[in-house]
């Protein structure tokens, strides 16, 4: 188990440069699978499930190549020219969930497929693979079970037994739209046209798909709700570049804002920041965006601003793209224990996320679960250090750092492991801004 010692009460304060985003870096990633021609990836982060799908490619055989510092930022280079699979031998990792997205790439190459039964990622609840099951299966795939595995077949084997398929996704799933995506662009029996409808179109997604058409796929409606892919013969290789982690921008801002400090954070796409700015602002917080930065204002404490509606109370909202994401929910649910006020916080999405009010009490917050979409936040108490233990769940895990950052004294957050997942050098990097901050390990 990793731990993080924090001894708060520091204002954070300096400048960064974010991290990509895991949820863009994965799928580009599995994609790589599609081509047989050299991709270079750049700004590639050293972080656990990165080096996971590495450690499968080399498995498969195939050539890749990785400097997570060169100047400054990560290069990772990768060919698939003598990549082989057998679904007798090779098992993708269960823990790690983003692993469903190399199912496409491995059925348009070798025609087959396994998914471990037990594939899983943040423990948010219940997350089926039954509408990844479904994709597969209207591109040709032929579902066998095994005790201990899902295998997939296409008839005639390799990417001329993929065919075009039109979808309508039971809610706008990330992962499900990524994995049509890959099944679709070269899907060239059935027509070689096929289309999603209620497709997700998260800033990640919309960054996956570029990356899709810089190999030469063929997308239409990026950054809606409907796509259209018309299937080519073959893909091609390429660089493509990273853009910054728009959950790390928010991460650190709120840190600055939640610790009394000013934390500016290169922000290349402020476009997708209004309802993160006004969720911002709910908590008397400023977000200023100016020449490719971002930063926080603060003045005076937080406050949690009251609705014009009398009698009820401030709400936080989370629910797919464009709503506010619900990986961002638990940094304002920090937010919302320190600021004088109660708001209420709605995931819509995950009935397993909010169940971590118990260890927020340590800290002497007082946090209601409401039930297991909802909780409320009675702000403004007198709070103090404590150990607490993250659920195995991102951005909780950041969550109970922000507050133990903004205490004065030494806290413990156990089972801090995940912000590793997505966040690279992290402890690090909130040193450079005043934090003191230590990995160790326990039992």
């Amino acid at each position: 188990m990793s731990n993080l010692i924090v001894h708060g009460g520091t204002p954070l304060s300096g400048r960064i440069v974010p991290s990509a985003n895991k949820n863009a870096v994965l799928p580009i990633l599995c994609a790589t699978l599609l081509t047989r021609e050299p991709v270079r990836l750049v700004g590639i982060p050293e972080i656990t499930d990165v080096k996971r799908i590495i450690e499968i490619f080399r498995t498969l055989g195939s050539t890749v190549t990785v400097d997570f510092v060169s100047q400054g930022q990560g290069v990772l280079e990768v060919q698939h020219r003598a990549t082989t699979f057998d679904p007798e031998r090779h098992h993708l990792p269960e823990e790690m969930r983003s692993s469903i997205m190399l199912v496409p790439g491995l059925l348009a190459r070798f025609g087959v497929a396994r998914i471990e039964n037990d594939v899983q990622g943040c423990t948010l609840g219940v997350r089926e693979i039954d509408p990844h099951v479904e994709v597969m299966e209207r591109f040709g795939a032929r579902v066998q079970r095994r005790r201990e595995a899902l295998v997939m077949r296409l008839e005639g084997g390799g990417a001329g037994g993929l065919q075009a398929s039109h979808h309508w996704l039971d809610y706008a799933s990330v992962t499900t739209t990524e994995n049509f995506v890959l099944c679709a662009a070269l899907a060239t029996g059935n027509g070689g046209t096929s289309t999603l409808m209620n497709a997700a179109s998260e800033p990640h997604v919309q960054e996956f798909c570029r990356f899709m058409v810089m190999l030469g796929a063929r997308i239409e409606g990026i950054g809606t709700s409907r796509l259209t892919v018309h299937a080519v013969p073959r893909l091609g290789g390429g660089e493509f570049r990273f853009a910054e982690d728009f959950h790390e921008a928010v991460t650190f801002m709120a840190l600055g804002a939640i610790t009394g400090g000013q934390v500016v954070v290169k922000n290349s796409a402020p476009e997708q920041f209004p309802l993160i700015d006004r969720t911002f602002a709910k908590f008397g917080v400023q977000v200023v965006h100016e020449r490719g930065w971002s930063h926080t204002v603060v003045e005076g404490p937080l406050r949690v601003k009251p609705p014009f509606t009398q009698n009820i109370l401030q709400k936080i909202e989370a629910a797919p793209w464009p709503y506010l994401p619900v990986d961002l929910l638990p940094i304002f649910v920090a937010l919302g224990v320190r600021a004088e006020g109660s708001a209420m916080f709605w995931n819509k999405v995950y009935e397993g996320a909010m169940g971590w009010t118990s260890e927020l009490s340590k800290f002497g917050a007082h946090a209601f679960m409401a039930d297991p979409h909802r909780i409320i936040t009675f702000g403004g108490k007198p709070l103090a250090p404590a150990e607490v233990e993250s659920p195995y769940i991102i951005r909780v895990a950041i969550a109970l750092l922000m507050l133990a950052a903004s205490i004065p004294g030494r806290s413990v957050i156990k089972n801090a492991a995940p912000i590793r997942r997505a966040h690279p050098r992290f402890a690090e990097n909130i040193r450079a801004l005043g934090a003191q901050i230590e990995w160790v390990e326990g039992d």
